[in-house]
């Protein structure tokens, strides 16, 4: 069967998931003031025209993947929208639920 050029994808491995984010403009932030002692806060990808500026506080790469490693995240994307287009879609998700719904996890 073929495969659907809006086919979602799961990946696990830093430098694509930063490439993958960087080439369509987006960027780590977390929501603000979820972050405490010891916690990495509830972590997003923000990108252009979609940013939420008061709820939302720009992080490093760094803090974003510790805290993606700690809470074992996985990243959900999609390359191209159904029409062809580079997509933004993308979500982090649990490994687990990842692994459950068989998702092949691309290291």
């Amino acid at each position: 069967m073929p495969e659907s050029k809006s086919e979602s994808k799961v990946a696990t491995d830093h430098e694509q998931i930063k490439r993958w984010v960087e080439e369509r403009g987006g960027h780590p932030a977390r929501v603000k003031g979820t972050a405490v002692e010891g916690s990495s806060g509830v972590l997003l990808i923000d990108y252009p025209g979609y940013s939420r500026t008061q709820t939302l506080e720009s992080i490093s790469w760094d803090e974003f993947f510790q805290g993606f490693e700690e809470n074992k995240l996985a990243f959900l994307y999609q390359d191209k929208t159904q029409a062809g287009d580079d997509s933004r879609f993308s979500k982090l998700i649990s490994r687990d639920s990842a692994n459950e719904k068989g998702r092949a996890v691309s290291k």
